[in-house]
């Protein structure tokens, strides 16, 4: 079921945007308010792709895209239960709308008044969402050796897992694992340490065709089992890549347990459970792993939701967090960036205060563009919002391939003409997330027929490397609380809980659309699920017409739109 489906199904069922909920149960109905506000598009266009993933109508999935479920374990020592005007341009036709003032589907709904989010100015890092137990509880049961429930966001795959510390896994505690989830054991382990237990990834990033591109290695056992698929062994195989002392000649590959390689900076970077398992052993001062798995209902093997995750956690005693509390608590004691220096900088939109940010993680440098009263001018609600990704040869060399400085333009434009807002210029995504060289020999390959995705993962790279962590807290740092959002790209929306941001609005930013960036721009909406308010791309017959009714388009433009389509 995609996101947009479960909002009409909500809906359909007479839960509206702004009726008043007042605890956990209405958790997943946030799913239908994410929907309405984020996916309302043309039947069959964006929201099955919204987490990234395929189009598979697997019931175990609430989100559109394929389920994940064969893919990660968690367990512990005492682990143990109980412990507008339409304008045609190029084949694209889209409609202008104000989406400040109108109730089109670009504009959100209302935060519910349970969530964090709803008051993100004055609630308690420390306080976890009501219905769920706070971070401080969950690391006094990992640390002791038990289970919690871990759940990430509606939007994201909307779902729960076991997970614990690594090095407190005994027999006992794997078995309940085992007993009451997918099954697949995962161990969450940081990339230097899989790189020291010689095990490397299980496929290129080419080949990753998991929906969260989660980074499963090659399997292994200890190399003292004998058929390692038993309970003891398992549970001997996870405690040991949770021991700092373990040496890759403990292991044999492949076997029975799925390491999985950990995002540096965890929850802040990415706000996965992979993250989470290993973000909480080490809190809890732990071994350098976390062990993580489904947790799946009983009766049929589909995924548990959150009602049937309240009912275990309640029968067998653990505690439930969110992942959106782990990043609030994480970002209250340590942040990704620090802020270097400010400075004036007037620009032909007008003057700007630049503010440097270093990320504490691969030290790369970011800027924010603030207009208004100096730094400070974007403190407050309702800011007007630009988080873009670094393109050299879109910004400062024009490059007519993408829309990339064309955007970043309008958006300066915007932010200068509202008299108030930001810029974040985010460096080191060249490509998204590939490398200016590797941007360029993907250039070559599309030159060649390939498609912007293709290109990027025919070179062996997903076809979205980014991360939006650290524009987040650089908007947190500058104080900003609600953001109208200036962009396309529906995974930006996501992430944002626990970083004290609320986007209260989209603003949609059209480029022109040409002959050299059509595909590009037909790509991004039919692989990558931009959306581009109500557009739609018509076939190549029907844009011909619309063409011919805006004063016609030349033969070739028609041609290469056609075959543009079909590569695609």
């Amino acid at each position: 079921m995609t996101l947009c489906s479960a909002a009409a199904a909500v809906v359909g069922g007479g839960v509206g945007a702004g009726q008043q909920t007042t605890g956990p149960r209405h958790y997943q109905n946030r799913a239908a308010a994410t929907a309405m506000r984020c996916c309302a598009v043309p039947a069959g266009g964006i929201a099955a792709r919204l987490r990234g993933g395929s189009n598979s109508s697997s019931s175990s999935n609430g989100c559109g895209g394929s389920s994940n479920s064969a893919r990660r374990g968690g367990v512990s020592k005492a682990m143990a239960p109980g412990g507008g005007a339409n304008l045609t341009q190029g084949g694209l036709i889209v409609t202008s709308q104000d989406v400040r003032s109108s109730t089109t589907s670009t504009r959100l709904a209302a935060t519910p008044s349970w969530h964090p989010d709803a008051d993100p100015t004055t609630m308690d890092p420390d306080t976890p969402t009501p219905g769920f137990a706070s971070i401080e509880e969950a690391l006094k049961e990992v640390a002791a050796g038990k289970f919690v429930v871990v759940l990430d966001d509606e939007d994201r795959e909307n779902e729960g897992d076991l997970i614990g510390a690594a090095d407190k896994m005994t027999a006992e505690s794997m078995a309940f694992m085992i007993r009451y989830t997918s099954g697949v054991v995962c161990v969450s382990v940081e990339n230097e340490w899989a790189d020291k237990l010689k095990l490397p990834l299980m496929v290129s990033s080419k080949e990753n065709e998991d929906a969260m591109k989660t980074a499963f290695t090659v399997t292994c056992d200890l190399v003292t089992s004998v058929t390692g698929i038993s309970a003891g062994e398992r549970a001997a195989t996870v405690a040991k890549l949770g021991d700092p002392n373990a040496n890759a000649e403990e292991f044999v590959r492949p076997g029975h347990v799925f390491p999985l390689r950990y995002r540096d900076g965890g929850v802040l970077k990415r706000v996965g459970h992979t993250e989470a398992a290993l973000d909480l052993a080490r809190l809890a001062g732990c071994g350098p792993a976390g062990v993580l798995c489904e947790i799946v209902n009983d009766h049929d093997g589909s995924m548990s939701r959150l009602p049937q995750l309240q009912e275990f956690s309640t029968k067998h005693g653990l505690k439930m967090v969110l992942i959106s509390d782990l990043v609030r608590y994480r970002r209250k004691r340590e942040v990704l960036v620090e802020r270097t220096a400010s400075a004036r900088v007037p620009t032909e939109h007008g003057e700007f205060t630049a503010v440097s940010y270093r990320s504490k993680v691969d030290g790369i440098e970011h800027v924010a563009f603030v207009y208004g009263d100096a730094a400070s001018g974007a403190e407050g609600e309702n800011v007007l919002v630009r988080v873009h990704s670094e393109c050299l040869t879109g910004d400062i060399f024009r490059s007519a391939r993408c829309d990339c400085g064309n955007q970043l333009d309008m958006a300066m434009k915007k932010v200068a003409a509202e008299g108030r807002g930001v810029i974040v210029y985010l460096r080191g995504q060249e490509g998204r997330g590939i490398g200016l060289g590797h941007k360029l020999r993907a250039y070559n390959l599309q030159d060649k027929g390939r498609d912007t995705v293709e290109a990027n993962e025919d070179l062996g790279f997903p076809a979205d490397s980014r991360e939006y962590g650290v524009g987040a807290q650089i908007l947190q740092d500058l104080g900003v609380r609600t953001i109208r959002l200036m962009t396309n790209n529906p995974a930006k929306y996501h992430g944002l809980k626990g970083f004290g941001l609320t986007v209260v609005g989209r603003e949609p930013l059209f480029a022109p659309i040409t002959l050299e960036n059509k595909r590009y721009l037909e790509t991004k909406r039919e692989k990558m699920g931009h959306m581009f308010g109500d557009e739609l791309i018509l076939s190549s017959a029907e844009g011909a017409a619309a063409a011919g009714a805006k004063g016609g388009k030349s033969g070739a433009e028609q041609k290469d739109k056609k075959n543009g389509a079909k590569a695609a």
